[in-house]
């Protein structure tokens, strides 16, 4: 059997985390036990386990250490084996529907046939149909004596506030490294295996404040080391964990100096390697999270060694949300190093923009210098702090060999109008800028259906307030068929 499950809490006292342990024993020392719990918090935190254990604590028929069940009575070891039928745990999930409610509020009128409390355990409660919760909703309010609900979900936001109403939460947060090192030192001294204390801490820390994915990492060192001591090295190695510390280094001084292809080949390298890409990524995610910390001030964040690095705070903020972003998009990868490719290729090609523009007094990019010496000064030359720039044409635009005005708009508009609406983000994608002077954006579409789109008055409308966003200025914004003659 399998660590996770093998030494699956029995126990108030056997839970890890101190928070839930200490308030079950307030809750159900006390004289009065709610009909009602509502187990909250992130995957693998033992909230099953815990309702378990409750169901042992209301029906054990020689309880020791005061609230805590002797796990030797039958109706103790019924529950821990799965048998006990008066202990019934619903799948939320699969069992969702209102007939499924229904059914159970008819059984739930039944008296228990050898337990003296009928347990219902409905995990990812969340899931159940708006009708189902309805259901649900008189029963939970007020049950046969006899019955006690236990809800399990990770997403309580999901869950009514009428049913949150009824019932008394308990909330399970992420472990702490001290709580995961509890649980791994307990399956390890029942194993009789050794490990030194790093090694504990490592693992600890690839676990996500997971005790079951925790657990999970520790048997398959267990099983790594055979008969030997666990290790940190042998945890390094089998996660590539000095490694990626190596390549976020790297990547983080191919960021900082904006050397594009010296990104890329860094992703390459950890593709040949086999590297985790999500973990990669939340790698970088904590190191520029020490990097903030320490720009403002705060010298007990992280260690890592990213003093060195010259980034601004906002640079580590745009860069922290092009990767939570690309952390995001990682599940619907083709493959899985692309989002990552993506980000570096969009800051280096800002950081090209950010070179060959900046704002006026108006908010709006124009030309650096380089487009003040090919551009001629007219009588829309304007004058900002005692330096002349000059509002550059179309045409000069046009000649640019790299990136321009229009250039810097087009990306600012398709980023703008993407937290709005992906779909029409993505019609701009394929679409292109024909002509912009400060007052009108005249877009062109390859095809009927992209002009069409565009063309609705609301995505006129989010167009419009997009480019006033980027602008400061009012902008109309016309969409045109491109001509295939």
């Amino acid at each position: 059997m399998v660590f996770y499950r093998k030494y699956r809490p029995q126990k108030v006292e056997e839970l890890d985390s101190k928070e839930v342990r200490d308030k079950l024993y307030s809750v159900l020392g006390s004289s009065s036990i709610s009909h009602a719990f509502l187990f909250t918090g992130p995957k693998g935190l033992g909230k099953t386990s815990a309702a378990r254990i409750v169901a042992k604590v209301l029906n054990c028929e020689k309880k020791t250490k005061g609230i805590e069940p002797c796990n030797k009575c039958d109706q103790c070891v019924s529950i821990t084996n799965g048998t006990n039928m008066d202990i019934l745990e619903i799948d939320g999930a699969s069992n969702r529907g209102i007939d499924e409610i229904r059914d159970l509020r008819e059984k739930i009128k039944l008296s228990p046939m050898s337990a003296r409390k009928k347990i219902y355990i409905i995990d990812e409660v969340h899931m159940l149909t708006a009708e189902a919760f309805n259901a649900l909703l008189k029963t939970l309010e007020e049950p046969p004596s006899h019955v006690v609900f236990i809800l399990c979900t990770t997403e309580p936001h999901k869950v009514p506030g009428t049913i949150l109403s009824r019932c008394l939460q308990i909330q399970f947060r992420k472990a702490t490294e001290e709580e995961l090192v509890r649980a791994f030192e307990r399956i390890l001294k029942a194993e009789k295996i050794k490990s030194d204390k790093e090694s504990l801490n490592l693992i600890a820390n690839l676990s996500d404040g997971s005790f079951r994915d925790g657990v999970k990492i520790l048997e398959e060192m267990a099983h790594s080391a055979g008969r030997k001591k666990i290790t940190k090295e042998l945890v390094e190695e089998k996660y590539y964990v000095s490694s990626i510390k190596y390549y976020v280094g790297k990547m983080l001084k191919c960021l900082e100096e904006k050397d594009t292809k010296g990104g890329l080949e860094q992703v390459l390298k950890l593709t040949e390697q086999g590297i985790d890409m999500k973990f990669f990524i939340e790698e970088l995610i904590q190191a520029l999270h020490s990097l903030l910390l320490q720009k403002v001030g705060i010298k007990d964040g992280p260690e890592l060694e990213v003093q060195s690095l010259d980034f601004d705070i906002n640079g580590i903020k745009r860069l922290v949300e092009l990767l939570s972003k690309a952390h995001g998009e990682l599940k619907y990868a083709i493959l899985p190093q692309i989002p990552i490719e993506l980000v570096i290729v969009e800051w280096g090609l800002q950081a090209k923009i950010n070179a060959d523009t900046k704002a006026d007094e108006h908010g709006y990019d124009i030309q650096r210098k380089s487009v003040l010496k090919s551009a001629p000064i007219s009588e829309k030359t304007t004058v900002v702090k005692k330096e002349i720039v000059a509002t550059p044409s179309f045409s000069t635009q046009q000649g640019m060999k790299d990136y321009s005005e229009n250039d810097a708009l087009w990306l600012s508009l398709i980023d703008k109008v993407k937290a709005y609406n992906h779909s029409i983000a993505g019609v701009l994608r394929g679409c292109s800028v024909k002509s912009y002077d400060g007052k009108s954006l005249i877009i062109e579409a390859k095809f009927k259906f992209h002009k069409d789109k565009l063309s609705e008055p609301k995505t006129l409308e989010v167009l419009g307030e997009a480019c006033r966003e980027i602008t400061k200025k009012n902008v109309k914004v016309e969409v045109l068929l491109k001509d295939r003659g």
